[in-house]
């Protein structure tokens, strides 16, 4: 290995904290590993240099932890660690010191994996034993480089926002795919962190009415070998490596840790403006993949410790991710290592909460979920992160993995029961009438009995993850041949309607029905009780080209296209209005379940069905496959909760007549007592988004256009 090249003063160092760390004087380094027998911290000038101005040995030692403070160091210096011990793959260790390694705890990572020829693997490509072999080649000028940063930042008067959940709206957004095509972005600017902080980004998200915006990854991930090799990238990004370093690729000032300054930058901006910053997080496993994986970070540091192992043969990983390994939440240093960088990205990036990525894995303490797993326990006793926006994806890829309705008390989770229902009511399937009615009103069915409010449900019709809005209409078969993997890859089951064409299409018929059917899904999805969650660019008209797997799709396939033509304009227009009704109307955000019967004070119960006759809907009915028309009233009287300053919350009592059906229906109005008068606030078949003030009596019948959703307002006698 390279030697010392010139003489540095060292101090011992601290073992806390772990990480780089900068105190005004020098840097203290600080790193785990429990199977080590040696560590060298190797130091350089560039991100790009091949070889380390400087390698030292470390000779500290303290509960696992190799440290070495440098007093003659600075804030954007370079390194990475090479960690000696055995190389032994059978037993689960693959020690291999040629390696330069990435810091766990970079604040900063500068560069990007180049695959050129096996030196970032640990052993021999090509050879017989595979991963038994050992590759002994030095890839230093092949791997990133860990940043130290000065933490400094003027943060001025900026805090925690705090939305409460009930007035939560979350737009789910790509940094690089939102601003890459902006006009009206600076164009060094665009796909950048600092994208999100121009005035046009701004005033969309401001107009458009959103809270939240939750972030796909920014931690620093790795390309993968097989996406680079057909020229793709790993667009999404959940493929970390570095779980406190955002990515360098959306940063302006790409050199010395800049990223840093232009994220919290980003998150200081959008907390002016009102808005949460919720981040995608990827902590069930990392870059490195299965046993035949590249060598860059945990692998390299301390396998046996890092990763989960199968028991009677640790050359191979359990992979409850599909990813080909699964981090070791059963080891304390690696729960640490989370749980650090939860806070870290709370208290001194100031974000706002975290949407896990298959959080099941997170649960797993043997094999099995178990929902009152260490990690949960940890997030419910923190005193930081107990009190920040937490949502799960439900499931992971491994038996037993799908846990909807069954997360702590203080999670919410992505309700892919909400998705799949409103996509099979709203296309037309029967049958759905009664899943609908759950998913609607909150899904107590998932969350009631466990003493959850509705918003535990993060309701969605579509995520970044399968068909954007205007492909959910426009599609019935996924087109994912720009993937390179001959269309195999992607959900086959995506429950959409093509509405008469596949694809494009210049039938004014056919493009009038898609559009209506985007109102259907909107306005299903804002009037419904829980958290609503926008893809981001439905409201514009987005389109895929029908991929529903465009994760390695770093270009006009997945960037937005803000040329927007009248119906897109339209179509914003309508979300705009959309949102503005449901921050108006409280009775569309209620915190707690709707009871079904009477609420003192209230003229009629909190929730009542209604079938087209005007009628309350039975047990039959909701069981017929053949039912597709319902309406729901919901009484602006009985909300029986308090605001946060303890006054009675009373609001206008709504009816929203829902038809599914290719025919139009009568729908008879409620009437509960004499004299009842009813106002339409909006109709998905009129592409009008203004109110129309003409009363209609209750026991008179509205024209429920095919395929549509009606919203009215009960009038309000002086």
């Amino acid at each position: 290995m390279l030697k010392t090249m010139k003489r540095m003063r060292t101090w011992p160092g601290n073992p806390f904290p772990l990480g780089a760390h900068w105190d005004g004087q020098g840097i203290n380094f600080a790193l785990f590993s429990e199977n080590a027998t040696k560590v060298e911290l190797c130091l350089f000038d560039r991100a790009d240099d091949p070889r380390p101005s400087v390698c030292l040995p470390i000779e500290e030692q303290t509960n696992q932890v190799w440290h070495i403070y440098l007093p003659e160091l600075f804030p954007g210096q370079h390194y990475g660690y090479r960690v000696h011990g055995p190389y032994d793959p059978k037993q689960g260790h693959r020690f291999n010191p040629a390696k330069l390694l990435i810091d766990p705890y970079a604040k900063a990572i500068a560069g990007n994996v180049q695959w050129l020829d096996g030196r970032t693997f640990g052993y021999r490509i090509g050879d017989p034993q595979a991963d038994l072999s050992i590759d002994d080649r030095d890839n230093a000028a092949d791997v990133p480089k860990s940043v130290v940063v000065d933490s400094s930042f003027t943060w001025g008067t900026d805090k925690p926002l705090f939305t409460p959940w009930d007035e939560t709206v979350i737009y789910e957004v790509h940094v690089k795919g939102l601003t890459a095509r902006h006009p009206d972005v600076p164009e060094s600017q665009r796909g950048t962190y600092l994208g999100l902080t121009s005035p046009a980004v701004l005033d969309h998200l401001t107009t458009l009415g959103v809270t939240a915006v939750e972030l796909l990854p920014v931690h620093h991930f790795i390309n993968d070998q097989h996406l680079h090799d057909r020229g793709l990238t790993n667009y999404w990004g959940y493929n970390s490596i570095g779980f406190f370093a955002p990515d360098i690729r959306y940063a302006h000032a790409q050199k010395r840790g800049e990223q840093v300054r232009e994220f919290k930058t980003m998150v200081k901006t959008l907390h002016s403006e009102g808005i949460e910053v919720i981040l995608d997080v990827v902590y069930n496993h990392t870059a490195e993949g299965n046993h035949l994986g590249p060598t860059l970070c945990f692998r390299g540091i301390d396998n046996a410790s890092y990763y989960r192992l199968v028991d009677d043969d640790k050359r191979y990983y359990m992979d409850y991710t599909g990813c080909g390994n699964t981090l070791n939440m059963n080891h304390p240093r690696v729960l640490q290592l989370i749980m650090d960088s939860l806070r870290y990205w709370v208290e001194e990036m100031h974000v706002d909460g975290f949407r896990f990525d298959l959080a099941s894995t997170l649960a797993r303490e043997l094999h099995d979920v178990n929902r009152l797993g260490a990690f949960f326990d940890i997030i419910h006793q923190d005193p930081i992160l107990s009190r920040v926006k937490l949502i799960a994806e439900p499931w992971d890829l491994a038996s037993g993995g799908y846990q909807v309705g069954n997360f702590p008390l203080g999670w919410a989770e992505w309700n892919d029961k909400y998705r799949d229902t409103i996509r099979r009511y709203v296309k037309g399937d029967g049958g759905q009438v009664s899943e609908l009615g759950y998913r609607i009103s909150g899904s107590s069915d998932l969350y009631e009995r466990s003493g959850k409010r509705p918003y535990a449900s993060i309701n969605f019709v579509t995520a970044h993850d399968g068909f954007t809005l205007d492909d959910l209409v426009s599609y019935n078969e996924k087109h994912n041949e720009a993937n390179g993997e001959e269309n195999r890859d992607g959900n086959d089951n995506n429950q959409s309607w093509n509405c008469g064409a596949e694809g494009p299409t210049n039938d004014p018929a056919i493009m009038a029905l898609r559009d209506q059917q985007k109102r259907n899904f909107l306005t299903t999805l804002l009037f419904s009780q829980g958290v609503p969650m926008l893809c981001g660019g439905d409201e514009l008209g987005r389109t895929q080209g029908g991929n529903n797997n465009a994760y390695c799709q770093d270009n006009e396939i997945s960037w937005f296209d803000w040329n927007l033509k009248d119906r897109d304009r339209r179509l914003l227009a309508f979300v705009q209005r959309l949102i503005q009704l449901r921050r108006e109307q409280p009775v569309l955000r209620r915190r707690r379940f709707f009871q079904g019967r009477r609420i003192r004070g209230s003229e009629i119960k909190d929730i009542a069905w209604f079938r087209p006759d005007g009628h309350e809907m039975t047990d039959q009915d909701w069981h017929d496959a053949h039912v597709r028309s319902l309406g729901v009233r919901l009484a602006g009287d009985a909300i029986q909760e308090k605001d946060y300053k303890g006054r009675p919350i009373h609001g206008d009592t709504l009816l929203l007549l829902f038809n599914s059906h290719h025919e139009p229906f009568q729908f008879t109005l409620p009437a509960h007592q004499r004299g009842v008068r009813w106002e339409r606030l909006l109709d998905t078949s009129d592409t009008e988004t203004s109110e129309d003030r003409k009363q209609l009596r209750g026991g008179k019948t509205y024209d429920l256009n095919a395929r549509s959703v009606a919203v009215l307002r009960l009038h309000k006698t002086d």
